[in-house]
């Protein structure tokens, strides 16, 4: 326990003279592959309310007419080919934009389909939110310039979000796979309470999300900039002449790892007597080569600052290695560390 009381002393006062002046620049994209399955769109095809919702069975619906209403449901079960849970939900009109259009089409300059607003709540695999990503579509037609080349239709806007994504902003559009599966189509009468059981498509959607923040680890502000990463054991700093070894569990800072659990208000410290886990994945590379996370909290008694303890992988070559902190899927900037 003593020991502990001196890391976190130490670390509090590096925090005082260390920063992330390295890290001034504009925050760049991250692409977010999001796979959905189970994707039902419930079409608003009868008029009476009373009728939502109370079929238990499969009930088709035809392809709605233009201006016609829907919602869309799916699961998300992966983020970047890790598994993950959540929702996709949907709800628009459909809106035929058409340069020769066909009677009933909207006559217009562009060429698309619907026109929506969507949520992404993700999850982890235990339940555990991790923030929801919100966006607004224009369905169907090219990507726009400057999208993802896998992106294959949609003119779709990130507008903001909530949790680890707090403040995104960005692109999002639909990319076809060797798995994909079209929507199904069904009437607003059939029960959405069996909507897995009765099932439906299976998607890609490609995120490109710019972050209000990104996770970063912390350098200090002099020259030469050194990352702020320490031996587990006894909390001295690596540099050259006290470099880790392959093997050995590390402890780095970092900023941008999103909230914890339990919370704490904004511009607010972690707590001193409970440990503020983020509530989001954190991983960490070494040389683009995985490493075993062993903990990642809020720094007690300081504020927006994490520590997170990570163990080199036994194969790293000596010399100076590449690490990278991601948190919530999004990856922040490598910095060099020295392995003996």
């Amino acid at each position: 326990m003593i020991r502990k009381l001196r890391t976190f002393a130490l670390i509090a006062s590096c925090l005082v003279v260390y920063s992330q002046a390295a890290f001034t620049q504009g925050v760049p994209s991250t692409v977010l592959q999001i796979d959905v399955e189970n994707f039902v769109r419930y079409v608003e095809d009868i008029s009476d309310p009373s009728k939502f919702a109370t079929n238990p069975n499969v009930t088709p619906a035809s392809v709605p007419k233009n201006f016609g209403a829907f919602i869309a449901i799916a699961d998300i079960v992966a983020v970047n080919g890790q598994p993950a849970k959540g929702t996709f939900s949907t709800r628009g009109r459909v809106v035929n934009l058409r340069p020769a259009p066909n009677p009933g089409e909207a006559i217009a300059d562009t060429n698309r389909n619907v026109e929506e607003d969507m949520r992404f709540e993700i999850l982890n695999v235990d339940g555990t939110a991790v923030g929801t990503i919100v966006g607004l579509e224009v369905g169907g037609g090219p990507p726009p310039p400057g999208a993802p080349l896998a992106v294959t239709q949609g003119n779709n806007a990130l507008v903001g979000g909530t949790g680890a994504f707090f403040g995104a902003r960005g692109f999002f559009g639909q990319a076809v796979t060797s798995q994909s599966v079209p929507s199904r189509m069904a009437s607003m009468a059939e029960d959405p309470a069996n909507r897995r059981r009765n099932g439906g498509g299976k998607a890609r959607m490609v995120l490109q999300v710019i972050p209000m923040e990104l996770p970063q680890i912390v350098v200090n502000a002099g020259f030469p900039q050194i990352p702020l990463v320490m031996h587990l054991g006894d909390s001295s700093l690596l540099t050259a002449y006290n470099p880790a070894s392959a093997g050995e569990t590390l402890r780095l800072l970092a900023t941008g790892l999103g909230p914890t659990k339990p919370g704490v208000d904004p511009g607010q410290p972690f707590p001193a007597s409970t440990v503020a886990a983020v509530n989001s994945p954190v991983t960490v590379t070494v040389n683009g080569k995985s490493a075993t996370v062993v903990a990642a909290a809020g720094v007690p008694g300081a504020v927006g600052r994490y520590y997170v303890d990570f163990q080199v992988p036994s194969d790293t070559a000596k010399g100076y290695a590449s690490i990278q902190v991601n948190a919530a899927w999004i990856q922040g900037s490598a910095v060099g560390i020295p392995i003996q």
